[in-house]
């Protein structure tokens, strides 16, 4: 994942900000205060091309193996085309019960239509990704770094025909989305109201996407790794915070591990799962990591 990426992490301050003040007011609105929350943790790819070394020799089926370690996956693969109904019912058939897939809503409506008039789309996406049943955690629409609040009225637009039973959590890369209180305001007022998550990436180059504003009892974070020895204790720096959004009311977390050089991520996807079942006593299983020098 290149966005974000800076070339001496050393100099960046990775001190995770505060809570946004209405963050806790969610949370102990909405959420279960005092249970443990559902935990998804993953990748945002499988193929072993990228995450070098984690599959066993012999291993027949990626996807199969895959889902034996995790229980996510955030879908990059959707990103880039549309993909008929029949694949996302294969790739249910392949993973494991407890298995969740969050495919990112395709390009054409993100970045080539920047939601204009993209309700016939959105419709063709989730015609193939209801196949995943069950299995559909929530769905992930990510705008162009380009896509500024001047078309405010297209996020209200695609809102408001997103059909109800489908979770869906948004990226907004561009750095007046959340710089500009007025802006920001009537954003996290909108996702509030229409039960939509607000993403919250954590990459080395973009600290303003850091806004900790919750805008659901749901949470979910992209966590951009390094491959700097900081990245360990960014993972701690998250488990704490997890905790105390554990003690506030967090239904539902979904966590996902990106790095500059994707064969390190098992490796600390690994490294975040044990100390988050540590902490606050989820019992997730630990990745099999295969690389451990």
């Amino acid at each position: 994942m290149k966005f974000g990426k800076v070339d001496n992490p050393s100099i960046v301050d990775f001190t995770l900000p505060a809570d946004h003040a209405e963050t806790k007011r969610v949370l102990n609105n909405y959420g279960q205060v005092g249970g443990i929350p559902e935990v998804y943790v993953g990748c945002a790819k499988w193929n072993r091309k990228d995450l070098k070394n984690f599959y066993p020799r012999g291993t027949k089926d990626d996807l199969t193996y895959y889902a034996d370690q995790f229980n996510a996956i955030e879908l990059n693969a959707s990103f880039y085309r549309f993909f008929p109904p029949e694949q996302f019912e294969k790739w249910k058939d392949r993973t494991a019960d407890d298995f969740k897939f969050f495919p990112k809503l395709p390009q054409n409506i993100s970045h080539w239509d920047r939601l204009k008039d993209s309700k016939r789309l959105a419709e063709e996406f989730l015609f193939g990704a209801c196949r995943l049943e069950e299995k559909f955690g929530c769905a992930f629409l990510q705008m162009n770094h380009t896509f500024k609040p001047t078309d405010f009225d297209r996020v209200e637009a695609f809102v408001n025909y997103w059909p109800e039973g489908f979770p869906l959590t948004i990226e907004f890369r561009h750095t007046d989305w959340y710089n500009d209180p007025e802006v920001a305001s009537r954003l996290y007022k909108l996702l509030e109201e229409k039960g939509i998550s607000n993403s919250i990436t954590d990459t080395a180059g973009r600290r303003d996407m850091m806004h900790m504003r919750l805008t659901t009892p749901w949470a979910f974070v992209r966590f951009v790794g390094t491959n700097h020895e900081s990245d360990f204790t960014r993972v701690d720096d998250w488990i704490d915070r997890i905790e105390t959004w554990t003690a506030e009311g967090l239904r539902d977390l979904y966590f996902f591990i990106h790095q500059h050089m994707d064969e390190r991520t098992v490796f600390l996807a690994s490294y975040f799962v044990e100390r988050l079942n540590d902490r606050i006593g989820t019992q997730l299983r630990i990745p099999s990591n295969l690389e451990k020098a």
